[in-house]
């Protein structure tokens, strides 16, 4: 489950790894023959290339601390009030309707949401117009890298879905629509990290947080939805003798995902495909993971990346899902939550949140065949090797029985 704990408790356990991923980086300095780096790195983050936007980027980081922090506490003291007014428990069960009839209209709460909103609009802007500024030299190293290694990139054009075109999080172009959706994608979700996962410290931590199969056998990984690589490239980390392969639907994604790889010098497998028709045999990965992906697709298309996983995932292997309702979180239930959640589902392109937050994961993948593990008051830890796991709440972890 995301949540604070998870995100920002993890931050410590990437620090071995940072050393590791720079003598990977100068080890292949050679291939990336285009490589440009005009203000070099920062441990694994390429630092941005001006000065101007590195102190814009770091104000709008800080103003967001202001905004999910203090402005996020006065607008949901603000919500309590309006609604103890009209005679009602602010802590009982609203509908989307009734939320907005009571908050909708009141200008501390909307200040709020317009400043978290501008925040979001600027943040990409400012990368958006410096990765164009200098996109023949942001081109040619992709495409240097596009056929170089360590691991392999393999795009599919003509396999998107119209359903995975919209700019999710507002962000120009979403994650197929342009050619330097890797590169804003990273360096926008570094600033929704709030400067947490810099060093990729959230995606080290979870990665280090997976269950492993009761056998102890890994010998192939798969994570699906992959974005710009983070998890995939920590997960082949933790476990260098594994075969990795991480997958997403956006051509920008992987590509950039494998050229910040291979400027890593770590072997990861990068292919644009679809997590639910993912082309790989049956029965053919030790541990199946993803990370944020199913709230940003439909329901249906969440179903069948469930019975891929299934058909996919050898007996006895671990399917690790992370998402925002994958753990003991529940979908949002009061007044302020739901005008929250449906706030960005409107405003923020969250075209299909509300589908998923409807969505009975549990159910879904007990109804392919999957073992979910349960313990105490909700979906926990697996049976295969649920002592790994130190959070108080955890994904779900689903297995298939061993033959």
């Amino acid at each position: 489950m995301l949540n604070r704990r998870t995100l920002f408790g993890a931050t410590a356990a990437a620090a071995s790894f940072v050393t590791a991923a720079m003598k990977g980086r100068k080890a292949n300095a050679k291939i990336l023959s285009h490589d440009f780096e005009p203000r070099g790195t920062v441990g694994r983050l390429e630092r941005l290339p001006k000065l101007d936007l590195q102190s814009s980027e770091d104000f709008l980081t800080t103003f967001r601390v202001l905004v999910n922090g203090d402005m996020t506490k006065m607008a949901r003291a603000r919500a309590d009030e309006l609604i103890i007014a009209k005679g009602l428990d602010p802590n009982a069960e609203s509908t989307v309707e009734e939320a907005l009839e009571v908050l909708g209209d009141d200008p501390i709460i909307g200040s709020y949401f317009q400043s978290w909103n501008s925040a979001q609009q600027q943040m990409w802007k400012n990368i958006r117009d410096e990765i164009y500024a200098n996109a023949d030299a942001y081109l040619a190293e992709m495409e240097a890298a596009d056929k170089s290694g360590p691991g392999t990139l393999e795009l599919n054009p003509g396999i998107v879905p119209d359903w995975a075109k919209y700019e999710i999080h507002q962000q120009p172009g979403g994650y197929v629509g342009d050619p330097f959706a890797g590169h804003i994608y990273h360096y926008g979700t570094n600033d929704f990290y709030m400067g947490a996962n810099d060093q990729d410290s959230i995606h080290v931590g979870l990665a280090g947080l997976i269950p492993i199969p009761r056998d102890k056998q890994i010998n192939r990984i798969h994570e699906t939805g992959t974005g710009c690589g983070q998890m995939a490239v920590a997960l082949k980390e933790r476990f260098p003798d594994a075969e990795v392969w991480g997958t997403d639907i956006g051509a920008p994604m992987v590509r950039y995902a494998h050229m910040r790889a291979v400027d890593l010098g770590v072997d990861v497998n990068f292919a644009q495909r679809l997590a639910e028709d993912s082309k790989f045999p049956d029965n053919h990965f030790d541990i199946i993971t993803n990370y944020l992906q199913y709230h940003e697709c439909p329901a249906e298309s969440s179903r069948a990346h469930i019975r891929e996983a299934f058909r996919t995932l050898r007996p006895g292997g671990v399917f690790y899902p992370i998402d925002f309702f994958t753990g003991l979180l529940v979908p949002p239930r009061t007044a302020f939550d739901k005008m929250y959640y449906w706030w960005h589902h409107r405003w923020n392109v969250e075209v299909w949140y509300e589908e998923y937050a409807s969505l009975d994961f549990a159910a879904e993948m007990e109804k392919v065949g999957f073992e979910v593990s349960k313990r105490r008051s909700g979906p926990r830890v697996s049976k295969q090797r649920a002592d790994n796991l130190s959070l108080e709440r955890a994904p779900y972890v689903t297995g298939r029985k061993p033959v």
